[in-house]
């Protein structure tokens, strides 16, 4: 039978027994405490009421906040065109800057806080390439600022370098989502840029870390590994060539520590090659 009216509270267990029981029933549903007959009042239709006329009204309601339209992000091929017309025309480095910060073709642009152009010195000899920023790089707006650039600091310090006798900077200039690896079409659009870059700073001996700078300035298909430690060279767009060194990427060698053994192989090839320039 249905429980009693109680005028005291049920206990979790007892209100548990009396749903099973209602359950059972049939009764899944609670309503209201007011019984209705359903079947009468299906029996009579009840009519439509016509909606309420709203006059047309061109202003925007009041809790309506204007936003700007998003920036449309030409298609990959024609920003790869634009960013090499734009580029080419850059005379000097902060005109190039001047130019990405307007740059609208790459869509990393509008994730990222802020452009990541370049750090140390303009014009040094050595100039250092890495693929992108990351977390760090977007917040304070400089390459290689986080770990991996504290490791950098420290192997520039172990061959008798800083930051005031390099220069340093990123194929891509805007931080990708996550820290992922860029697309190759956002690479192909951010290219023209860092070669242009590349001309302007015009360095004795380029350095890039990792295998995504290494393949897109210098066009080998070996994966970095493989490809580390072997001097090979960069062809400018006017048909010079500059000695380039592929090395690990910092992030790598926080990575993987054993592979710092070839990295000092490969930092002193570099010493080397800086004192034959009589740097």
């Amino acid at each position: 039978m249905a429980p009693s009216n109680r005028s005291t509270p049920l206990s979790a267990s007892a209100a548990a027994e009396t749903l099973r029981w209602w359950l059972e029933a049939g009764v899944d549903l609670a309503l209201d405490e007011t019984a209705h007959d359903r079947f009468a009042e299906s029996a009579t239709p009840t009519p439509r009421r016509a909606p309420a006329a709203t006059p047309p009204s061109s202003a925007p309601p009041a809790s309506y906040e204007a936003r700007p339209a998003p920036t449309a992000v030409a298609a990959p091929d024609e920003a790869a065109r634009s960013a090499r017309d734009i580029a080419a025309a850059a005379a000097t480095l902060d005109e190039l800057r001047a130019e990405l910060e307007r740059f609208a073709g790459c869509g990393l642009k509008a994730t990222a806080t802020q452009l990541v152009f370049a750090d140390g010195a303009p014009g040094a000899r050595i100039m250092f390439v890495g693929e992108a920023p990351g977390g760090d790089e977007d917040r304070i707006g400089r390459p290689f600022v986080g770990r991996a650039g504290q490791l950098l600091d420290r192997m520039l310090a172990a061959i008798a370098l800083d930051r005031t006798q390099v220069y340093i900077a990123n194929v891509v200039p805007w931080r990708p989502p996550g820290n992922r690896t860029p697309t190759p079409q956002e690479t192909a659009v951010c290219l023209p840029f860092i070669r242009r870059q590349i001309a302007l700073s015009a360095p004795r001996i380029i350095v890039c870390l990792g295998g995504s700078a290494t393949q897109t300035l210098l066009g080998v298909k070996e994966g970095i590994t493989r490809a580390r430690g072997v001097w090979r060279e960069y062809q400018g767009d006017d048909g010079s060539t500059i000695p380039a060194l592929p090395m690990f990427h910092p992030a790598y060698l926080l990575r993987t520590p054993a592979a710092k053994r070839q990295a000092w192989a490969d930092l002193r090839k570099l010493r080397q090659a800086v004192e034959a320039l009589g740097a």
